[in-house]
C-alpha cells in the first residue's frame, strides 16, 4: 500500500480517537492499537473494504450507489415521526402509547445480526465518505 493511502487512513482513525476519547490515558490506548493496526497490515484489510464502499457509492447503478444513503433516510423518518407522536401523546396519550408499544415489538423483532450489520454497513460507509473527503474525492 503506498503511504499516501496508509497516511490517510492513520489520519482518520488519529481524528475518530480525538473526538471518541476524551480521555488522555484512554486516547493514548487506542492511538497505540492503531499504530499496531498499523504495522501488522491490518490497515490494509479496512484500505480493501473501503475501496469497496467506494466502489459501490461511485456506481452508476442507482439501486447500487443510493442504498446506503436510502436507508439513512428511512432512519431519520423514523427519527422525526417522534415529532408528531409526542403531539399526539398530548391530545390521546392512549393511542401514542399502542403505537410505540407495537412499534417496540416491531422493533424487538428484528434479529440482532441485521442490526450488527446495519452498524458494520453504516460506519462503513461514513469512512468511506470520511475517507473521499480526506483525500480531496469529494466536497
Amino acid at each position: 500500500m503506498d503511504p499516501v493511502t496508509l497516511s490517510g487512513i492513520f489520519s482518520i482513525g488519529t481524528k475518530l480517537i480525538d473526538k471518541i476519547f476524551p480521555d488522555p490515558e484512554q486516547k493514548a490506548k487506542a492511538q497505540l492499537e492503531l499504530l499496531k493496526m498499523q504495522q501488522s497490515g491490518d490497515l490494509d484489510e479496512m484500505k480493501t473494504q473501503l475501496s469497496a464502499i467506494i466502489a459501490e457509492a461511485k456506481s452508476a447503478d442507482p439501486w447500487t450507489s443510493r442504498a446506503r444513503p436510502s436507508f439513512l433516510y428511512v432512519v431519520y423518518v423514523i427519527l422525526l415521526w417522534s415529532i408528531p407522536m409526542g403531539i399526539l401523546t398530548i391530545f390521546r396519550p392512549e393511542a401514542a402509547a399502542a403505537f410505540t408499544d407495537g412499534f417496540k415489538a416491531w422493533m424487538l423483532a428484528i434479529p440482532e445480526p441485521v442490526l450488527t450489520l446495519f452498524g458494520v454497513v453504516m460506519t462503513g460507509y461514513v469512512a468511506g465518505r470520511s475517507w473521499e473527503k480526506v483525500r480531496g474525492a469529494t466536497k
